[in-house]
């Protein structure tokens, strides 16, 4: 029997994969919120909900696209970034702010509010 580890993603439905799921959306969610930051392929598996081995290769083709990059190798892990220099990860970061914007006007939008009432005051 194969024991596997449950996924553990980062974010539940993140605004690129809410309209496009598949894995690539799903890993530039979580390189475009964690920008500032530098992940192994196997993290970036494990923050987005894909398996190690599509992480690897959606990576490489982000990468080909300029829209991640290598950043520094730590043991025999490289690293990879969110690439905020190139043209197209800039458009694909607006794309994503934009949805997970009007998500939250949304959902802002579809709550009712509660109105509380307050107690009257006892006069002695």
């Amino acid at each position: 029997m194969i024991r596997t580890k449950p996924i553990t993603k980062a974010m539940p439905d993140g605004p690129l994969e809410s309209m496009f799921p598949v894995a690539s959306s799903k890993i530039l969610d979580f390189l475009s919120t964690h920008k500032r930051w530098d992940y192994s392929v196997s993290d970036i598996a494990k923050y987005s909900g894909v398996s190690f081995k599509t992480a690897l290769a959606e990576v490489k083709k982000l990468e080909a696209q300029d829209v991640v990059v290598q950043t520094r190798t730590v043991g025999n892990a490289t690293m990879y970034q969110f690439n905020m220099d190139s043209r197209q990860a800039h458009y694909i970061d607006k794309l994503i702010n934009e949805i997970a914007t009007r998500r939250i006007q949304e959902a802002l939008e579809s709550k009712p509010t509660i109105k509380i009432k307050q107690k009257k005051k006892k006069s002695r």
